[in-house]
């Protein structure tokens, strides 16, 4: 057993897969749009035909799952965050920089008690991230 997010765009996914294969070297393994699917079978008659019904797509090692959301049109993330563990400052620094643009920093990347190197964003599409280098183990 394992869990897997499942992130919702509200009609911006397809700009939210872009830009994450863009900036964070994110693979996109599966894509399909509302209008793939028969009449009869989509969830909603109301979705628009080019948004994505489901994707899936990779950030390193990690698989997540991701779509527009036809039935919630106002999709809020709230009460969780994306880690992304990095190796080097140069790594973090791309990636927490090119999360901040169009974003809200929470915590600028700083050294903590628990990390060389840690910060907190919330990106263009309102996903929390928090950007780290493993501390000593």
């Amino acid at each position: 057993m394992y869990v897997q997010s499942y992130l919702f765009f509200s009609g911006r996914c397809e700009e939210a897969l872009g830009y994450y294969e863009k900036h964070l070297g994110a693979k996109i393994h599966a894509k399909m749009r509302y209008g793939d699917a028969p009449p009869d079978q989509r969830p909603n008659s109301d979705a628009v035909a080019d948004h994505i019904m489901y994707s899936d797509f990779s950030i390193g090692d990690t698989v997540l799952m991701a779509s527009d959301d036809c039935v919630n049109a106002d999709t809020k993330f709230q009460g969780f965050s994306l880690s992304l563990t990095v190796e080097s400052k140069d790594e973090a620094d791309r990636a927490f920089n090119a999360l901040a643009d169009g974003g809200q920093v929470h915590a600028p990347l700083a050294p903590s008690f628990f990390s060389p190197y840690f910060g907190m964003v919330v990106d263009r599409f309102g996903i929390s991230w928090m950007v780290i280098i493993p501390g000593q183990q």
